[in-house]
């Protein structure tokens, strides 16, 4: 699994101050927009205006940051998890119907729980291999890809180009991390997903775990 934060909202803070201050202020945008340097300058804690607005459950103001990853490597498994969550999610995905694979051998991953028992992890690797040699007997007689990929399993990988706002990542990551028994594969997107939001914008850090997002 490779993720790669590709974009994300510029001034994303003072995005998200702009658009709570939108809610309760007589001014105009741009007034609010530029008047966010002083209220840093006049603020110890200048987060503490989006986590009082995010705790009291104001958190559309939220969906004006998004982030954009390249999300390479992962399952069909995965994927078929992961496009469950569809409000404020944008997803293209890499097509078994135009990628051949039998130009490009299909990756695929490896459970680790296929490491618990001896001899386990040469009959995964000997399946992933007949279904590669099924994919490609039905290809050499004249069957188009879009129909030759039903044999190919689960595990063969796939890239994802993601698009998620702010608000509909916090309550993904709430369903999909480490900690709530989510299947290992999409806990560890999550989980690292979050690493690359965290990465980018250090603030979002305390917003986690302390909202209901939607």
């Amino acid at each position: 699994m490779q993720i790669t934060l590709l974009t994300s909202t510029p001034n994303a803070l003072r995005t998200a101050f702009t658009a709570i201050r939108t809610c309760y202020s007589p001014n105009g945008q741009g007034h609010i927009w530029n008047d966010y340097d002083n209220y840093v300058a006049n603020n110890n804690d200048h987060i503490r205006l989006v986590k009082q607005i995010v705790n009291h459950g104001h958190t559309s103001t939220l969906e004006h940051i998004s982030f954009t990853f390249a999300i390479e490597g992962v399952s069909r498994s995965l994927l078929a998890q992961l496009t469950r969550h569809r409000i404020g999610f944008s997803y293209s995905v890499q097509s078994q119907r135009y990628v051949n694979a039998r130009r490009h051998n299909f990756d695929y991953v490896i459970p680790p729980s296929m490491n618990m028992y001896k001899g386990l992890p040469e009959a995964y690797v000997d399946y992933m291999i007949k279904a590669q040699q099924a994919y490609d007997s039905l290809i050499a007689i004249g069957i188009k890809p879009e129909d030759a990929r039903y044999v190919l399993p689960n595990a063969a990988t796939t890239n994802i180009t993601m698009t998620v706002n702010l608000r509909a990542f916090l309550d993904f990551y709430g369903k999909r991390n480490s900690e709530t028994h989510a299947q290992w594969e999409i806990a560890e997107l999550a989980d690292r997903l979050k690493s690359e939001v965290i990465k980018k914008e250090p603030w979002i850090n305390e917003l986690f775990g302390d909202t209901n997002p939607i």
